[in-house]
């Protein structure tokens, strides 16, 4: 059966050599970490970090050296798997609910899925955590992941701290046994060897090393030895466990036989979170300053070290390999276009794609890519603001804000402004984004919503981490909500059904209650609202309000969900947790 669609996929696909042995479909197998920077691995330069197996998948595979993603995760996640820029598909930030994929966008997943593949996620996800949001919604038919942005963020499971962790399988909270990349790579193992005899798409994305760091003794000693200072040992010794981890992953698709037809595809989501020393002023710089590839700027920034990253592909029998680098200026939207070709996808539905195919640059073709714009920003507020933290960039030159010009042939680290020098360039790159701009004005006032009343998730349980907010009332980490901030926002949700809906409030979830020390609890849904006096020794309030749905749905179902918990005192702060049950018509 399988050896029948590789046939039928290779024809539509046109990817049947003249003389050459029809092969299976190529599996798919794609890493990427959190907050890993280009310079964070052994073969681009760094003399103290030690990376072993990344160095072997360097030196396999052909290297994109000018590969650039958005300078933080969710939006690089969401162009990665889309193929099109962040924020046309709602995600420009990490919180504040704009970190989630409008139901809109068709994934990589769909599209593998689709074409006969077996689709697992593993580790990170940070694209919505409620329904119709969720990984295993998005074309995925097997997840374990986190909650959040990062393992202790506020819609992860409460309580987790890397170790013997709560994650969720395909939704359902499940116990685990183990560090959190060791988890991720077990589950990722299992995929593959369960899924060994069809094509499979394996996409998994470490939360290491991205902070809280966290790893045992035995992988971060080395570096304190070593003069690394903290918490830089503590995210080496993360990176040395990722890297461990990567051979295991790579040795067992060996002893599977599974190498020669698989695409493994190495990379990471922003530039580095500790490329460079902290260094506090009249304190003695470390015995290791640190290693960024000689870029400017860390994870965040506009500057080439917040978007430049590392991007190793191998797949022996498609002749893409051999330690070869395509210093073509490429990015996150490529990926999407170019599977598409390497894999004979059949599903070519969903909005128009960003990015471009490199399938013919991999395989060595003489036909250069041709010169290109592209664009990534750091929109980190709830509605985008232009030339926020943003960079055009064509081969030659970098356009930092719409005001810095940057030479990168004679430049690399992007000391001197030379915009006074290249006015025309100047003038030519800024028309660009002007068009870019405009072209992603129209998702600007949206919101991407959460359904309440979905069957694939009742209760809905809404966190803080998604209010729509100002800055500094967001629930971004567990330890937030420990202090029991007068913090508020209001979730945007879609309904599904018309009927009865019960909305319990707390300050904890439900596993981790604590009293709500408030003497009156209040919701609202658009015009809709509920009181109630509560005792403040409860650990829960609920309330229950009738809903209507438009029969047209889609955006005239959408409203606004507000919480108040009142004590006595007369403090007002929202409620962190919402479990919102739809009970009937």
């Amino acid at each position: 059966m399988r050896h029948l669609l590789a046939v039928g996929l290779l024809l539509a696909a046109g990817l049947c050599q003249t003389g050459a042995a029809l092969a299976a479909p190529p599996n798919v197998v794609l890493v990427i970490t959190d907050d890993q920077g280009y310079g964070d691995i052994s073969a681009h330069g760094n003399t103290v970090l030690r990376t072993p197996h990344l160095d072997r998948l360097h030196g396999e595979s052909v290297r994109l050296t000018d590969f650039h993603v958005d300078p933080t995760c969710a939006p690089t996640r969401s162009a990665l798997l889309t193929g099109r820029y962040s924020t046309r598909t709602g995600v420009w930030h990490t919180i504040m609910g704009r970190s989630m994929l409008s139901a809109s966008e068709v994934t990589l997943a769909d599209r593998l899925a689709a074409s006969g593949y077996r689709t697992g996620q593993f580790g990170k996800w940070h694209l919505g955590d409620n329904a119709p949001l969720r990984a295993h919604e998005r074309g995925f038919q097997e997840s374990v992941a986190h909650g959040g942005g990062g393992i202790t963020q506020v819609p992860d499971w409460f309580g987790n701290d890397y170790f013997d962790d709560v994650y969720f399988r395909n939704g359902v909270p499940e116990q685990f046994t183990g560090y959190c990349t060791d988890v991720f790579f077990d589950e990722a193992l299992a995929f593959i060897e369960r899924n060994q005899e069809r094509p499979f798409f394996c996409y998994l994305a470490t939360n290491a090393p991205h902070f809280p760091y966290t790893v045992a003794d035995e992988w971060k000693q080395p570096y304190v030895d070593a003069g690394v200072p903290e918490p830089m040992a503590t995210f080496y010794g993360m990176i040395a466990n990722i890297d461990n981890n990567l051979g295991r992953l790579l040795d067992r698709i060996d002893s599977l036989g599974l190498s020669d037809n698989t695409i493994v595809i190495f990379m990471t989501d922003n530039g580095s979170a500790e490329g460079l020393a902290r260094v506090r002023p009249g304190e003695p710089a470390p015995a290791w300053p640190g290693f960024n590839a000689g870029m400017r700027g860390l994870k965040g920034s506009e500057y080439d070290g917040g978007h430049r990253v590392p991007c190793f592909i191998r797949w022996p029998a498609g002749g893409i390999g051999g330690g070869r680098d395509v210093d073509a200026l490429t990015a996150h939207i490529d990926i999407l276009p170019t599977l598409v070709e390497l894999c004979g996808l059949e599903r070519t539905d969903g909005p128009p794609l960003d990015g471009m195919s490199l399938a013919a640059a991999l395989r060595g073709d003489d036909a250069p890519i041709d010169e290109r714009t592209l664009f990534v920003h750091s929109q980190r507020v709830e509605f985008p603001e232009k030339w926020r933290q943003s960079a055009v960039m064509t081969k030659r030159w970098r356009l930092i804000n719409g005001r810095e010009l940057f030479d990168m042939a004679a430049d690399p680290g992007q000391a001197v402004d030379v915009a006074a020098e290249y006015p025309n360039v100047l003038a030519t790159l800024r028309e660009s984004y002007d068009a870019w701009w405009t072209s992603l004005e129209p998702v600007f006032s949206d919101h991407v919503p959460i359904a309440i009343g979905d069957p694939r998730e009742n209760p809905a349980r809404l966190t803080g981490h998604d209010w729509h907010a100002p800055p500094g009332q967001v629930m971004v980490m567990q330890d937030n909500v420990r202090n029991d901030p007068l913090a508020n926002g209001t979730w945007w949700v879609e309904i599904a059904r018309p009927g009865g809906y019960r909305f319990t409030l707390r300050s904890r979830p439900e596993h981790a209650a604590e009293a709500l020390r408030a003497t009156s609890a209040r919701v609202k849904v658009g015009e809709q609202e509920a009181t109630a006096a509560i005792d403040p020794d409860a650990t829960s309030a609920t309330l229950t309000l009738v809903l209507d749905a438009d029969a047209a749905g889609g955006a005239f179902n959408r409203r606004t969900l507000d919480t108040w918990l009142t004590n006595a005192n007369g403090d007002v702060r929202g409620a962190y947790f919402v479990d919102v049950h739809y009970v009937e018509e």
